[in-house]
């Protein structure tokens, strides 16, 4: 028997649930919790599967993790809650003896700062617990260092190139909305860009790097140089990459629309006093945004997520190779009632909570999942909802930029 908490109900924790809930012979006994539990019914009730239960907790608040922890006594936590919250979520797990998974990894909430140093330091005590700590299960972070991982296995002696692309090629008709929450959005795209190259940190203006780049079944889509934190993690754990670098679409209406944002002071993480309230303006225009959970019903188009690696084969002749996986955002809906982003970020955590459960990724500590076989994974990810494609010998057109 097997039982999990998803902790967090936003359109990525729909589906996690969803996709449990259609494993049952995996996932035994689902409880979906957040702060608001009404969310979490909703969840429960459009599922409408027997084996899930519901609860109110403050991811914020220990004392309270550790309850809900203890009194449903689970085998595993899936954090989908916000990338703030991952530190308290970890303490308690360490408290209560129990294992842990998330999607991405911690910020925190007055600094826009990405990196794994936070939850590495807490390796030798889930490691002297006997508890598995499993970082950045969605897609990127997620398959992405999957992707990475299978590559290294099966067809590279040694990687030396690895771009990792990211293309929504969707339209949700909106004139402006953030397909996750857009508080994390904005800041994670409002940031310096930072690549990998020989040993060092290259920081770049934000979006200052861009190129078009050509999609599966889309074509030509502007793709701009961000930092992404499974760079941090791909480049020590396959140490010879000699440069790594992240790039995501955006339409030029969306970058309209966030250069207005910036310049009219909306994209501010400090608080400023209104009408003697103080407010964090990123949280004041979150409140105002549409929903991402409610943009999947008219949803076209589709996602297009891959990594294009260059280097040696096992033969140690040059090779280049992409793999990719394309994503409806209306199948996504049909399926879970969510868009094609956070489906890309559901299945995977789902999927790497059964690799836990099923004991394929059991390793006390804190690892990131390139760390494990990514065999099992690649297995269900055509299984669940996300087939992947190989191209070998391919034009990998980064190459030249």
């Amino acid at each position: 028997m097997s039982k999990v908490i998803i902790i967090g109900a936003g359109g990525v924790g729909t589906v996690v649930a969803h996709k449990c809930a259609q494993n049952p012979d995996v996932f035994n006994e689902i409880v979906i919790a957040s702060r608001t539990k009404s969310k979490c019914d909703a969840i429960a009730k459009a599922i409408g599967a027997p084996n899930i239960t519901t609860d109110s907790v403050d991811a914020d608040s220990v004392p309270q993790l550790v309850e809900l922890l203890r009194r449903h006594k689970p085998d595993l936590v899936i954090n989908v809650a916000l990338p703030y919250q991952d530190l308290t979520i970890m303490d308690a797990c360490l408290e209560c003896g129990v294992n842990y998974l998330d999607t991405a990894n911690y910020e925190p909430k007055d600094v826009a700062h990405f990196e794994y140093s936070w939850q590495w330091a807490y390796r030798e005590r889930f490691e002297k617990a006997g508890l598995t700590a499993i970082l950045g299960c969605g897609f990127d972070p997620g398959v992405s260092g999957v992707f990475t991982a299978y590559a290294a296995k099966h067809h590279f002696s040694e990687m030396e190139y690895l771009d990792i692309v990211d293309c929504n090629a969707g339209d949700h008709g909106k004139a402006f909305a953030t397909n996750f929450n857009p508080e994390i959005n904005i800041r994670e795209i409002t940031q310096n860009g930072r690549y990998y190259q020989d040993g060092k940190w290259v920081t770049t203006g934000p979006l200052e790097i861009h190129a078009p780049l050509n999609y599966p079944n889309i074509g030509a889509r502007d793709s701009y140089l961000l930092y992404h934190e499974e760079l941090e993690s791909l480049v020590i754990n396959f140490p010879t990459i000699k440069r790594a670098r992240f790039w995501m679409t955006f339409g030029q209406e969306y970058l309209t629309h966030l250069r207005v944002i910036q310049n009219i002071g909306m994209a501010r993480i400090d608080e400023v006093e209104y009408n003697g309230v103080k407010i964090v303006p990123l949280q004041f225009l979150k409140a105002v945004l549409p929903n991402p959970q409610d943009l999947g019903e008219n949803y076209k188009g589709e996602t297009s997520i891959g990594c294009r690696i260059a280097g040696k084969d096992k033969d140690g002749n040059p090779t280049t190779y992409y793999i990719y996986n394309n994503c409806s955002h209306e199948e996504a809906y049909k399926e879970t009632g969510m868009q094609a982003v956070s489906y890309t970020t559901g299945v995977p955590a789902m999927i790497g909570a059964m690799m836990f459960l099923t004991g394929k990724w059991v390793k006390p500590g804190v690892h990131n999942v390139e760390e494990f076989d990514p065999d099992p994974f690649m297995e269900q990810l055509n299984k669940q909802g996300l087939p992947w494609h190989e191209v070998h010998n391919c034009d990998l057109e980064v190459d030249k930029i």
